[in-house]
């Protein structure tokens, strides 16, 4: 399991592989901002229809 300073140190890496495989998704939806992550997750579960969950195995998985 990733921990949240997984997630950030390799942020750009995994942001561009989610806009790869889901093209709706933009900079400001994928804005990853040190201790906001539960906004992010929000924002993704929004724009996908996954969730908490599915967007963190999703974002773990890459």
């Amino acid at each position: 399991m990733a921990t949240k300073l997984d997630i950030k140190g390799k942020w750009n890496e995994v942001k561009g592989k989610l806009k790869q495989k889901y093209g709706e998704l933009t900079d400001d939806d994928l804005m990853f901002t040190s201790g906001k992550e539960d906004e992010l997750y929000g924002r993704l579960q929004q724009k996908l229809g996954k969730t908490k969950e599915e967007v963190r195995k999703l974002i773990e998985d890459i």
